[in-house]
């Protein structure tokens, strides 16, 4: 579990101007995580456009992460739904090879009750062949895991070792960090507030600033993690512009805009998602040239 402390990033599925996948953009998007102090890698969240990609495409992006990354980082993998039977069908015979653990979104659009929620995980911590990360995203998925069903959840299933927690609440974060098991990693994933709920108690962040600014983005949480409170909040308010701007118009238009900028991939989305209008682009473009 320690694998999981620090700085993840949801990695963006680059593609080419016909909409295919960019797998040697993919790979130079790896890189620069690797070299730039990045913990860990997660392929194929909301962020990858998952749910856009062909099951062939998500093969494709699945072995090219675990080729590109050559073993150097521990990779999480995005696999979650709203169809329990059909999400342990998938978990019991997808290839996970190369991968340390499985990221499970929350049932959206059915709206289960807490209960609902709770019986899903269990069924998935059965089925998976790896250690389970939950993740709560009520504005994704119209439901909030409440902080008793995510500390029920992490004291029935032993091998759910986490939660990605973006319901951009500070208080029910730190709610949550107060009832889990000690051991239990209680992950940001909201950029904004990613050093309030580290300082809270927090164990890290699966962020999506952090790859198109991964060396500022991971120091600031390795501060945070440490301690050094004034270091981090200096970085903190740095960055913080930037949070604001690459979710403006939805992600990933945002950091896809920013990593076109820095030359790493190029700016395209499959719709109905679209590409950042051209006054967002320049925004972008003008706080990437401050650093």
């Amino acid at each position: 579990m320690k694998s999981f402390v620090g700085t993840g990033v949801a990695l963006i599925t680059p593609f080419k101007k016909d909409l295919s996948v960019d797998v040697e953009a993919l790979h130079r998007l790896v890189d620069y995580q690797v070299e730039n102090g990045i913990n860990y890698l997660v392929a194929l969240g909301t962020t990858a456009e998952s749910a856009t990609l062909s099951q062939k495409e998500k093969e494709l992006v699945k072995a090219e992460v675990v080729k590109a990354n050559r073993g150097r980082l521990p990779l999480v993998l995005g696999i979650g739904g709203n169809n329990t039977g059909a999400l342990v069908e998938e978990l019991k015979n997808s290839n996970v090879e190369g991968f340390q653990a499985i990221l499970s979104v929350s049932p959206y659009y059915n709206k289960p009750t807490q209960e609902g929620i709770f019986r899903h995980f269990v069924e998935i911590s059965k089925a998976s062949p790896l250690p389970v990360i939950v993740y709560n995203v009520p504005g994704r998925t119209s439901s909030n895991i409440l902080p008793d069903t995510i500390n029920r959840i992490a004291r029935h299933c032993k091998n759910v070792i986490g939660v990605k927690e973006a319901a951009g609440d500070v208080v029910q974060a730190m709610r949550l960090i107060s009832m889990v098991p000690k051991d239990f990693l209680v992950i940001s994933g909201d950029d904004m507030v990613t050093l309030p709920m580290i300082l809270a108690g927090g164990k890290g962040v699966i962020s999506v600033i952090g790859q198109g600014f991964p060396k500022e983005f991971s120091e600031m949480v390795q501060e945070g993690l440490h301690g050094n409170v004034e270091k981090a909040y200096k970085l903190h308010y740095k960055i913080a512009p930037s949070i604001d701007l690459i979710f403006a118009e939805g992600n990933p238009a945002g950091i896809k805009s920013l990593l076109a900028k820095k030359e790493i991939s190029e700016n395209y989305v499959r719709l109905p998602l679209v590409e950042a209008t051209e006054d967002l682009q320049q925004k972008i473009s003008d706080f990437v040239s401050l650093f």
